[in-house]
């Protein structure tokens, strides 16, 4: 097979917005990690990964300017929530800055370890924190899973083109 090099795009200097346009274009799951401080915090996360089965680690990005960060830098243990495709709402309220991410329309309780678990998810689990690895104006968070449970069967959130949406047949 020969190369076309018609097919290709010209290349163009690795930008934040590039880098940005690019990943609009990679659907991601949809997931709220959460953290118990003098008042719970959240944020709405399309990095989670499945790290490793054994022992059972998760890792996910959170911005050093986030407002959750503060808690989340000194959190042992972590709520990871893995969203249906019924919870817009729920994920925009997270990930918009400033919104009471815990307020009345928010429906959870405190779980294992005292972290905040919402409900109605589609999956949780409890994970406490291995470490965490700066990463440009991010820090990776490695987690080891604790305790969990498989909620809801159903489709999950998927963020894709800057925005909240399902999967399709």
């Amino acid at each position: 097979m020969t190369a076309t090099p018609d097919l290709v795009p010209a290349p163009t200097a690795a930008t934040p917005e590039l880098f940005r346009s690019v990943f609009r274009r990679h659907a991601a799951g949809v997931a709220v990690i959460t953290a118990a401080g003098e008042r719970p915090v959240g944020f709405t996360a399309t990095s989670l990964t499945s790290v490793a089965a054994e022992p059972p680690l998760i890792s996910f990005g959170i911005g050093t300017s986030s407002s959750s960060w503060p808690v989340l830098s000194e959190a042992e243990y972590v709520g990871v929530h893995i969203l249906g495709e019924h919870q817009r709402e729920l994920a925009a309220t997270f990930a918009r800055s400033g919104a009471d991410r815990f307020g009345p329309s928010t429906d959870w309780s405190s779980g294992p370890e005292g972290v905040p678990l919402l409900a109605d998810v589609s999956a949780w689990l409890v994970c406490r924190v291995v470490t965490r690895v700066p990463a440009g104006d991010h820090r990776i968070v490695i987690a080891e899973a604790v305790a969990g449970a498989p909620a809801e069967a159903g489709r999950p959130l998927v963020y894709h083109q800057g925005r909240f949406t399902a999967l399709r047949d």
